[in-house]
């Protein structure tokens, strides 16, 4: 069975990126009837909050992603130590004590010589007397895995054939000297413990995958199939890192987007397939293929969820709506006709408001000094309520006769004096609406 995971840490609301990450892995578990898991990467608690996690929460079921079961790497902490002293026992895992200065100073000295800052494994032979004394001085010791100094071979889903040196790569510190349990080791015991078969992440990964397929099959497990999708960059390239925060999900719901638009967006977006709007999230499932995508760095435009919003809001029935149209205070009786001439003129469900705001308490008249007193006239000729669909052609027809005006002289001061807007519904639709006309 196809098993994958989606393996966030809550420290933080979850933006676009990681989104992207979600759906391919749920997509892939879903085209065979596999399981897709939520693991919560929160074995940093002092940064883990449980409001991340309620958050996470709201924006998977707002989207519709349904995740099979939950797990939180906070509770496995016993199994990680278990693996921990497997580790150990098979001479994997070695304890260091440098400072991050003297790490620092490693680094830069390589650097200085034209060489990569690869960590030395000076701490590898230290004797039992020497770690003693390193912790006489109160230095704390933490974890680092022991790589093989081999080619690390894959064939990624996306990417293709890759080949990483472990000779070029420092051993991964797993544990901290506090005793926290590092993603990298974490995440390998977990995918082993739970039988992950495929794992779609970002590029930014890929150093991680070559020594976490090492730390796997020292524990004893198989590698999943890896595919390593392209980083979002800005809508010119530039860097979105710093941007994400406020590309939220929690911020682009409030902001009126429809999950359907940004998921059909997400689908597709880095793909050579063009992106679409989806209608359900079979459509999704059925469409979408890890082969599409490509390695270089994906362009994201916020811009591009507001089209496909507008397209999906503009096809929502009414039954689909009503409940939110009379939140507004709409009038039962008036209801389907308000959706049926706002529905044309809005780009999210949001919007709805200021057009109710409009019909309600009337809009503050745009009137050019040269049409005042046209407009004034033309008040004067308004027919009593109830306004219906024929009361714009009658009226206009009145004041055409009045004033001899005709064409956009005659109808655009009309709509801009009645909604304050230079375009929107047919103003036929608008006056059964119109319950306040403010004077001139």
């Amino acid at each position: 069975m196809t098993v994958t995971r989606f393996a966030p840490s809550p420290t933080g609301y979850i933006h676009v990126g990681n989104l992207r990450t979600a759906l391919m892995n749920y997509l892939i578990a879903r085209q065979t009837g596999g399981t897709f898991i939520l693991r919560l990467d929160d074995t940093d608690q002092e940064r883990s909050r449980q409001e991340y996690i309620d958050g996470l929460l709201r924006d998977l079921d707002w989207l519709g992603l349904k995740f099979d079961r939950m797990e939180q790497q906070s509770k496995r902490l016993a199994r990680y130590a278990q693996a921990a002293e497997q580790l150990k026992a098979a001479g994997r895992f070695y304890e260091c004590f440098e400072s991050p200065v003297e790490l620092d100073l490693k680094r830069r000295k390589l650097l200085n010589m034209g060489k990569p800052p690869v960590y030395d494994r000076a701490s590898l032979h230290l004797t039992e007397a020497q770690k003693a004394a390193y912790r006489a001085e109160g230095r704390q010791g933490y974890w680092r895995f022991k790589l093989d100094l081999e080619r690390i071979e894959w064939k990624d889903g996306i990417i293709g054939d890759i080949s990483i040196d472990a000779a070029s790569v420092s051993d991964p510190v797993l544990i901290k000297a506090d005793g926290q349990v590092l993603y990298t080791f974490a995440s390998s015991v977990d995918d082993v413990d739970m039988g992950v078969t495929h794992i779609v992440r970002g590029a930014d990964h890929v150093t991680n995958t070559a020594t976490q397929i090492q730390i796997m099959k020292a524990l004893g497990g198989t590698p999943p199939a890896f595919a390593h999708h392209s980083l979002l960059t800005g809508p010119k390239g530039e860097e979105l890192s710093k941007r994400l925060g406020a590309l939220s999900l929690k911020d682009l719901r409030a902001q009126g987007i429809e999950p359907m638009a940004l998921l059909s967006l997400m689908a597709r977006l880095g793909s050579s397939r063009p992106v679409e709007l989806a209608h359900s999230m079979q459509d999704l499932i059925d469409g979408f293929d890890i082969g599409t995508f490509g390695a270089a760095p994906t362009k994201f435009d916020p811009e591009d969820l507001l089209p496909l919003t507008r397209h999906y809001v503009q096809g929502l029935p009414f039954e689909a709506v009503k409940d939110r149209i009379a939140a507004l205070g709409v009038p039962a009786e008036k209801a389907e006709l308000f959706w049926s001439v706002a529905k044309g003129n809005i780009t999210t469900l949001n919007d709805m408001a200021a057009w109710w705001d409009l019909f309600s308490h009337g809009a503050e008249p745009l009137v050019d000094d040269a049409d005042r007193d046209f407009v004034r006239q033309a008040y004067a000729l308004l027919p009593p309520r109830p306004w219906t669909h024929d009361t714009w052609a009658a009226w206009t027809s009145a004041v055409k006769a009045a004033t001899g005006r005709k064409g956009k002289d005659l109808f655009r001061p009309l709509r801009r004096a009645l909604t304050g807007r230079d375009a929107g519904p047919e103003m036929a639709d608008v006056l059964p609406l119109l319950q306040v006309v403010k004077p001139v």
